[in-house]
């Protein structure tokens, strides 16, 4: 895990202090068994994936500020509940973390990872795995100072946005043939302005069955 992390240290992917040593705090093996550290997705059954570690690396800088210790976050379509776990290190035992998935199997899973990796966490309910539909949000943990989506959401993710706080910020995935990472700011008066980032690959936020089907 250290070598995986160094390297994207070095591919100037993560640089921050904080994000550091959350991706170190957080082996990634605990939550993909096959391949963790290589720099690829890879399959967690289901039709999910875990996304590549420089993902991961680029949404944790990109949300940083709003990780903050004490403060409150929601990743959406949280899979194995791997960057839920390093969203839950950054945040601190005052913050709170929930991660949402509609493939109870997954649910279920991440949840038994983190149980026997971080049980701290789970107990003390710094980290929530639940099952539902993503696209939603979770509105009884709302609002959220920061937002991850690890699914495309095919136009503005408007349902989520209302669950942000002013100020917050959603890092996402958006688009369905062509892709980009776009960054929805809200500001103090609740002002939305975004910023596409980089263009992507990603697997589509869509419900179960769908998924199931593909």
């Amino acid at each position: 895990n250290d070598d995986l992390v160094n390297n994207l240290v070095r591919g100037r992917i993560i640089s921050s202090a904080r994000v550091i040593s959350a991706m170190r705090a957080v082996d990634r093996a605990h939550f993909c068994k096959d391949y963790p550290y290589e720099d690829s997705p890879q399959g967690i059954g289901y039709g999910a994936t875990i996304s590549a570690p420089h993902m991961h690396g680029y949404a944790l800088e990109g949300l940083r500020q709003y990780l903050q210790p004490g403060m409150r976050a929601l990743d959406v379509g949280s899979g194995s509940g791997y960057l839920t776990a390093c969203m839950a290190e950054m945040v601190g035992d005052s913050g709170h973390v929930v991660g949402i998935e509609h493939i109870p199997e997954l649910t279920n899973q991440s949840l038994e990872d983190l149980r026997t990796h971080y049980p701290e966490w789970v107990d003390s309910k710094r980290i929530e795995m639940v099952t539902g539909d993503g696209r939603k949000g979770y509105a009884a943990g709302a609002p959220y100072d920061c937002i991850h989506v690890g699914a495309a959401s095919p136009s503005k993710p408007t349902e989520l946005l209302k669950q942000l706080k002013s100020p917050g910020r959603m890092f996402v995935p958006v688009g369905i043939g062509c892709q980009y990472i776009v960054v929805y700011d809200k500001d103090s008066q609740g002002y939305i302005t975004e910023d596409q980032v980089m263009g992507v690959r990603y697997v589509p936020l869509t419900d179960a069955s769908k998924q199931w089907m593909d």
